[in-house]
């Protein structure tokens, strides 16, 4: 009985001390916040978008960008499309991504055809000249 008291009393006022402790690992003043990572992958999106040229193929536009925020595939008569969104600009302070916030890429049978923004796509305008 005399060890848990003596325990106790030892015990009890280490983990009060320690309750409100916070750890912060310096990270070379990286900011990892919510924000801050997508205010810097709109940024870097824009950055590479504007270096790619017409004509670039699927797998390296994929390579280049990574995985798309939304992505679309339709067939068009023997023509196979593809549209890809990124986001590059920021409209809402929801935190969400939408497409008016994206710029599209435009894919025939694998081959850039057409870059824009996102929130002005609409397959139904589009037609394929061969």
């Amino acid at each position: 009985m005399k060890k848990s008291i003596i325990a106790l009393l030892i015990a009890v006022p280490l983990a009060m001390t320690l309750s409100g402790c916070v750890i912060k690992i310096n990270d070379d003043g990286m900011d990892h916040g919510f924000v801050g990572d997508n205010e810097d992958r709109t940024y870097k999106n824009r950055k590479k978008i504007a270096k790619i040229q017409l004509g670039t193929s699927f797998m390296d536009i994929q390579e280049q960008l990574g995985v798309s925020d939304f992505s679309e595939t339709y067939a068009d008569g023997d023509n196979t499309v593809r549209v890809l969104y990124y986001r590059t600009q920021r409209k809402h302070k929801d935190g969400l991504t939408t497409k008016d916030e994206c710029t599209f890429l435009q894919f025939i049978n694998g081959q850039l055809v057409e870059t824009g923004n996102g929130g002005d796509y609409s397959k139904i305008d589009k037609v394929i000249v061969n």
